[in-house]
């Protein structure tokens, strides 16, 4: 049942109605009620049954949701038509555009109390977030789309919840983002809400803060389970989604030829749905793979097509991103200035509260270069900037990478002793990476 608006207001607008309809209150109250029941109802004094209200409604000619809380029985609909074509806008990479008309819906959702659509519209609001790197605002929206979902089921809940995660992941604080995701699963598999798209985005979502945890095990287990989960998912969005995530833990396990092929059916998803972004994404991937697989010429085209794509729409968060494992095969190419400089630029968008595994990334990679060109404190500078990130980030496996770097430095510079600790905080993060941070793995799905 609608919420219905208090006895004088739902008074005035019958008075209201009745006259633009020409009827008298004998008229409108014939022939199950008096006038002067009518003019009671009218003047506010009296709160009518939902028959009376009915039995009125259908003499004014309106809907009876209309009749009590003032709101045309098209106006859900019209929103949703908007709400669908913001998320076509997004898609497409308008994401100021977008933005302007979820707002827009918003604004009328919360006017007229329409829970649905202003839940809808703070979660496009969180997406748009997410594609400018508005971190916060990202994660704000999100919360209130969560709230404003309080009394739905949890599949309903769960492109909230996925939200906030992928906000605190971007920002670098891998171990919450895990613990949002892993608590959700555990729910839904727990308790038989066993919905494919939810369960997909969900195990989709927790793959790439796994890798970046070190916890190649469970990255690998997400992957398996999203795959098994494909065929039953009827989201074809999700589905595209969900081959670009295991792209990763199949290069992981050094099966190149399937994470290429992951990513190929993701584009062509993605080309059928015309979402840009997700396309881009697919490039930067698809470079990626490239990278390690020693296709360093390929690797820098698609990464260069996927930054290309994404400055195009203005998503300044991937854009950066990209940058850096750009900047990688740049320098791998022979290209150590060139990827100097781009690194320098990123890190004026990066830093601790936004993109921090990417920033150190960026300080690894400038140490690197550094190094090779003989200027060893700024190499040891960049090293320790970027160890004091990923200490905050928990990335086990990069921060033991990035302690062995830092080890090597300080023994050619004569500080064995220094080299020793660093060395020795190095293996303290590889001795079981993903396994003493992360607690039991959820339930999983009956597949």
């Amino acid at each position: 049942m609608s919420e219905r608006d208090d006895p004088v207001t739902i008074g005035r607008r019958v008075q209201q109605l009745r006259a633009e309809r020409g009827l008298t209150q004998k008229q409108l109250a014939e022939p199950a009620y008096t006038p002067a029941y009518v003019s009671t109802l009218e003047a506010g004094r009296v709160r009518a049954s939902d028959e009376a209200l009915r039995h009125i409604a259908e003499r004014l000619g309106v809907a009876y949701d209309e009749l009590v809380t003032g709101r045309s029985a098209r106006l859900a609909t019209e929103l949703r038509l908007r709400l669908t074509g913001a998320q076509r806008t997004l898609a497409t990479g308008a994401t100021e555009a977008a933005a302007e008309a979820f707002t827009a819906v918003l604004a009328e959702a919360e006017t007229h109390r329409l829970a649905e659509e202003r839940a809808a519209a703070l979660l496009g609001l969180g997406e748009c977030g997410i594609d400018t790197g508005d971190l916060e605002a990202a994660r704000r929206h999100f919360e209130q789309a969560e709230q404003a979902l309080g009394a739905a089921p949890l599949p309903a809940r769960v492109p909230a919840l996925r939200g906030r995660a992928v906000a605190h992941y971007l920002a670098g604080e891998l171990r919450y983002a895990v613990y949002l995701l892993e608590t959700t699963l555990d729910e839904l598999n727990r308790g038989g809400l066993h919905d494919p798209d939810a369960l997909l985005l969900l195990y989709a979502s927790v793959i790439g803060p796994y890798m970046d945890l070190g916890a190649h095990a469970r990255a690998a287990q997400a992957a398996e389970l999203a795959l098994a989960l494909a065929p039953r998912a009827g989201d074809p969005a999700l589905v595209a989604r969900m081959h670009r995530s295991v792209a990763r833990t199949l290069l992981a396990e050094g099966r190149i030829a399937e994470a290429d092929a992951s990513l190929a059916k993701a584009a062509e998803l993605y080309r059928g749905l015309q979402i840009r972004t997700e396309l881009a994404h697919c490039h930067w991937m698809r470079g990626y793979v490239c990278a390690q697989n020693g296709e360093l010429d390929r690797a820098e085209a698609e990464l260069r097509e996927a930054r290309t794509m994404l400055s195009a729409k203005r998503a300044a968060l991937y854009t950066s991103q990209v940058a850096v494992e750009l900047a990688d095969v740049l320098h791998r190419r022979g290209k150590s200035d060139e990827a100097a400089a781009l690194l320098k630029e990123v890190l004026a968008d990066l830093g601790s509260e936004r993109g921090a595994l990417h920033s150190a990334a960026a300080h690894r990679l400038l140490g690197i270069i550094a190094e090779d060109a003989r200027d060893t404190e700024a190499a040891e500078e960049h090293y320790v900037r970027a160890l004091s990130l990923l200490e905050r980030a928990g990335a086990a496996g990069d921060l033991a990478d990035l302690c062995r770097l830092l080890g090597d430095l300080l023994r050619r510079t004569g500080r064995v002793e220094a080299a020793l600790d660093a060395y020795r905080t190095g293996l303290g993060h590889r001795t079981a990476p993903g396994t003493t941070t992360l607690g039991p793995a959820p339930a999983q799905p009956p597949l």
